[in-house]
């Protein structure tokens, strides 16, 4: 199975023993939407919906911390997902959360054989493809998780960086944020970006109908961004969402060292102590 699998591929798979589909919407509270209920309404057949929200470490006052092992594997094995078991992820969401659950699943927590859905749940309602209501009926399975905390950065690792300049930092934000222009939305957050970091806006890296671009096309946004495809990466944005695109988009160029700030600029922006740029990259 590949990283990226169409809703072609997904409608002939459908049923089979060893596949695991997960809806993994996630929205922020400006959305004004409920992930949860929107599932229940409308999904693909056989879905389980992942609680991004939820599957974090509670204890930290950042969101989207990632969670432990334990508590991963436990999330993991009440949504039926388990060892051996094939599973597609997708979303239906302005931020494109599948990545996210992409990332915790396969880079982070060890699970084999995981994949997005290109154009998530949008493409596949407009191709008129098959759909289900309420909420499944789940069979617990065993879920082994290790954490990998080589895909992980901290605060302290980025404040290493920006005199090792040894990783390529990337953020994710849209470019007012970075550059400053446009304040953070949460309180006691600075403005700005981690210097010495490039800006390429995850949205970007989508195409109009939210499938994603490929090869040649997506090598050009990386290149364009100022990103060399040779040299080992950090994604960063907010809160860690929008990152994963970017960790995402950068497997499929076949990049092979990316990490992903887990605090990203919820955890650089809110310490007065760390240095912000402001302006272009």
């Amino acid at each position: 199975m590949e990283q990226l699998v169409s809703t072609e591929w997904l409608a002939n798979e459908l049923g089979a023993s060893d596949l695991r589909l997960v809806d993994a919407s996630m929205f922020l509270p400006s959305d004004n939407r409920n992930a949860a209920a929107e599932f229940e309404a409308e999904h693909i057949p056989g879905a389980v919906f992942m609680d991004l929200s939820e599957i974090v470490d509670s204890a930290n006052p950042l969101p989207m911390m990632l969670p432990g092992a334990e508590k991963f594997a436990s999330r993991m094995q009440s949504l039926g997902l388990g060892d051996g078991s094939r599973i597609v992820i997708y979303d239906n969401s302005p931020w494109k959360s599948a990545p996210r659950a992409w990332w915790m699943l396969s880079q982070v927590f060890g699970a084999h054989g995981v994949a997005v859905l290109d154009g998530g749940l949008a493409k596949w309602k407009a191709e008129g493809r098959a759909l289900e209501s309420g909420k499944p009926t789940i069979r617990h399975r065993h879920f082994t998780a290790w954490k990998n905390d080589k895909v992980v950065r901290d605060k302290a690792q980025m404040l290493a960086n920006i005199d090792s300049k040894a990783e390529q930092v990337v953020d994710a934000r849209g470019a007012a944020r970075f550059t400053g222009e446009e304040a953070d939305p949460r309180p006691n957050v600075g403005a700005g970006h981690i210097p010495g970091s490039r800006n390429l806006p995850y949205s970007s890296i989508y195409n109009a109908d939210g499938t994603w671009k490929r090869g040649d096309e997506l090598k050009a946004v990386f290149e364009g961004a100022g990103i060399d495809l040779a040299k080992p990466l950090i994604a960063t944005c907010g809160s860690g969402l929008t990152a994963s695109s970017i960790v995402f988009g950068a497997h499929l160029l076949g990049m092979e060292s990316v990490a992903l700030y887990d605090g990203s600029w919820s955890d650089w922006g809110s310490d007065p102590e760390t240095p912000k740029a402001t302006g272009a990259a």
